[in-house]
């Protein structure tokens, strides 16, 4: 728990070189002639209508005695109490908003404080979020120009997957990439392909390295409750994409096709478009660019003329499945996942070709 002490009470530095000057048996006529200025500005000063700049505590300092740091540091800390005070009333009057983020699962997930005042608290999210208010959170998610409001995982809860997906970039600032490159990121793609039946031990450490010499960063971010999206594409710079991971599923058919899917997006469909991907088998027929990443993820991972053959045999028992996914060098799980998925294995067969990821959240 955070306490912090902000005073609603600001004292401007005129009260105390008004204590100065009667200290000194001084009047504000004599330290104005003495300083060379109007006798107005010291009066406006006294009265905290005036700044005290910094050539003004200088002549306070030779006048005076007292350090010019002095003048300037109350100065500052008058200012600071004033506008904090002004913030305060204004986001007091924004409170309804933290009703719409999931302020405590943030909490228990460590990626933000907890802070017992309201106002505290809102400033704490916001911090999170890397925007001055509201509005300006309201601007950058969900005016008609936020590419994130496209996505219907994004509209079934917006303040989960808005920090979700906040998240994911704020880890991903602090993966080193070299500058994005297709010819190393498609060898990284096909090295990556024979992961597919690691531990996540194995293959997590792999993955992100191999990927950040490519110049895409791999994040993997639990979702937080009310989160439907099972990956995210977009670019953080030019020269950097961001593939997030919210290991929704938890199933390596889930997972492994989610990744290979969010690659074909960032290999194919440019630098401003943001996808989130929430599982919609429809999303496909809306949009082209769907279909076509989920093409790219399904020829990488099975090659079509291997996964034709295999189709035109028709023997789907679990043991032709395993003979398949082994000469194909990748997981039986990833097989039984897209014969499910096109419908040619019932979904109460193959579920024991899978193996269920436990990455301790």
């Amino acid at each position: 728990m955070n306490t912090t002490f902000e005073p609603n009470f600001a004292v401007p530095p005129g009260e105390t070189l008004a204590e100065t000057l009667e200290a000194l048996g001084m009047t504000q006529a004599e330290l104005a002639e003495r300083m060379g200025r109007p006798l107005k500005t010291i009066n406006e000063i006294v009265a905290g209508k005036a700044m005290i700049t910094a050539d003004t505590a200088l002549q306070l300092e030779k006048v005076l005695g007292v350090p010019a740091s002095f003048w300037t540091n109350r100065e500052r800390l008058y200012r600071d109490t004033l506008a904090r005070r002004r913030e305060t009333g204004e986001l007091e009057q924004q409170l309804d908003w933290l009703k719409t983020m999931p302020v405590k699962e943030l909490v228990q997930a460590g990626w933000i404080s907890a802070v017992a005042e309201p106002v505290g608290q809102l400033r704490v999210v916001l911090g999170f979020f890397g925007v001055a208010g509201v509005e300006e959170w309201r601007s950058l998610w969900e005016s008609p120009e936020a590419v994130f409001r496209q996505s219907a995982a994004f509209a079934a809860n917006r303040g989960a997957t808005a920090a979700w997906l906040r998240k994911g970039e704020l880890d991903a600032q602090k993966v080193v990439c070299a500058p994005f490159d297709e010819t190393v990121f498609m060898k990284a793609l096909e090295k990556l392909r024979r992961f597919t039946s690691k531990e996540p031990a194995q293959f997590v450490p792999v993955l992100c390295e191999q990927c950040a010499a490519a110049g895409v960063a791999v994040v993997f971010v639990p979702p937080l409750s009310g989160v439907r999206a099972y990956g995210a594409t977009r670019w953080l710079q030019s020269t950097k994409a961001l593939v997030q991971l919210s290991l929704r599923g938890k199933t390596d058919d889930h997972l492994w096709f989610t990744f290979f899917h969010e690659a074909g997006h960032v290999l194919k469909h440019g630098k401003r478009a943001v996808f989130v991907e929430d599982g919609d088998e429809k999303a496909a027929a809306r949009d082209p660019r769907e279909a076509e990443a989920n093409a790219f993820a399904c020829d990488l991972l099975i090659p079509a003329a291997d996964y034709e053959r295999f189709c035109t045999n028709g023997d789907f028992s679990l043991a032709a499945i395993r003979r398949f996914a082994t000469r194909m060098g990748i997981a039986p799980g990833i097989v039984a996942g897209r014969l499910q998925h096109e419908r040619k294995l019932p979904f109460s067969r193959g579920n024991q070709l899978k193996r269920r990821f436990d990455f301790g959240n």
